[in-house]
């Protein structure tokens, strides 16, 4: 098993970018140290899901706070929580874009397992997150989306049920401090 870059005391790769808290992040070589979670709670609470494209703001904090409430199991929620949180760093990509980038996943990925180590939840994440993503995609799409032109197609999965939730579409200050909120009670 090789040690992860951010044990060796190397230089940095990439240039860096910063952080709503003034930090210095590297996108291409992130850290646990690098992450805070004021930064994530800010970003996802600022940045649009399916790129700004629904009937009012509807954030990737909200999103990210509604799949950990319906999550069962604490490590879940906590998981939940945070399955989004690399987009905090990378921005929220609609997925038929981000398909065809081609490192994307590979930067996804590893900024993930950053966070999860940073923040003591498991990655990949918990089936039980995954099913809830998916389903939460059905209420999104029927409370923000309306009706589709067209068959959806791949992605959309229409074999699912949806949780049946209310979607607030909650202003960024209000998704950030519900999700701050969230964060503190899960990670106490």
């Amino acid at each position: 098993m090789t040690t992860p870059r951010y044990l060796i005391d190397s230089p940095r790769i990439g240039n860096w970018m910063q952080t709503y808290s003034g930090r210095q992040f590297w996108p291409l070589d992130p850290r646990p140290e690098d992450i805070d979670i004021q930064d994530i709670a800010h970003a996802l609470s600022m940045i649009p899901r399916y790129g700004g494209h629904c009937r009012r703001f509807y954030s990737v904090a909200e999103h990210s706070l509604l799949v950990s409430e319906n999550c069962r199991l604490l490590s879940a929620k906590r998981a939940a929580l945070l399955h989004d949180a690399s987009e905090a760093y990378l921005v929220d990509i609609p997925s038929p874009i981000k398909a065809h980038l081609s490192n994307y996943k590979k930067l996804e990925t590893h900024l993930c397992e950053v966070i999860a180590t940073k923040y003591g939840v498991s990655y990949p994440w918990p089936s039980e997150v995954c099913r809830l993503d998916e389903r939460i995609l059905l209420d999104e799409r029927n409370q923000l989306l309306g009706k589709s032109p067209a068959p959806l197609g791949d992605g959309w999965p229409d074999h699912l049920k949806p949780i049946g939730i209310l979607i607030e579409a909650r202003s960024p200050e209000i998704a950030k401090l519900k999700f701050m909120e969230a964060f503190h009670q899960l990670f106490a």
